[in-house]
């Protein structure tokens, strides 16, 4: 945050824990946590309060949205951290959280991506495949094929 010069062209600067700059040099996920309100809106409480209002009933629908999109068809789950990214320019939790899920998902596709671990699943994966074909072959060689209707000739 500026805070004014000293006159001899060196800037001041305050940066308080919510407001870290990166020391990545601008990476997205090492942003300082809190409001990214525009500053004349962050400066009078009132507006700033019924701003953060209007962003969790946003937030809300469209988390509540993907919440009804699970049993339904539709992109449930990318609704909802939506939801969740619309939360988090208000909200330290909802940043946190989703700094948390970012890190959980990278975690999981590095782990994904290990040679050892894909052999593991491919061989479960065809373990399981093998199971259910000698089951449905079990099936259809005890009860044949039935049609779910009853059709005689007619």
């Amino acid at each position: 945050m500026n805070t004014g010069s000293d006159g001899s062209g060196e800037v001041t600067t305050v940066s308080g824990p919510a407001e870290a700059e990166p020391e990545t040099g601008g990476a997205q996920e090492e942003r300082g946590l809190g409001s990214r309100a525009p500053g004349f809106i962050k400066a009078r409480r009132v507006l700033h309060m019924s701003w953060q209002v209007g962003v969790f009933v946003i937030g809300l629908a469209v988390v509540v949205a993907g919440i009804i999109m699970l049993p339904l068809p539709g992109p449930g789950w990318v609704v909802i951290f939506g939801g969740m990214a619309i939360w988090a320019t208000e909200f330290v939790w909802a940043q946190l959280v989703l700094r948390w899920t970012k890190r959980k998902v990278t975690e999981a596709a590095q782990r994904a991506l290990d040679p050892a671990v894909r052999r593991r699943n491919i061989t479960l994966t065809v373990i399981g495949l093998v199971i259910v074909a000698v089951l449905l072959a079990i099936y259809l060689w005890k009860f044949g094929v039935v049609m779910p209707w009853k059709i005689k000739d007619q």
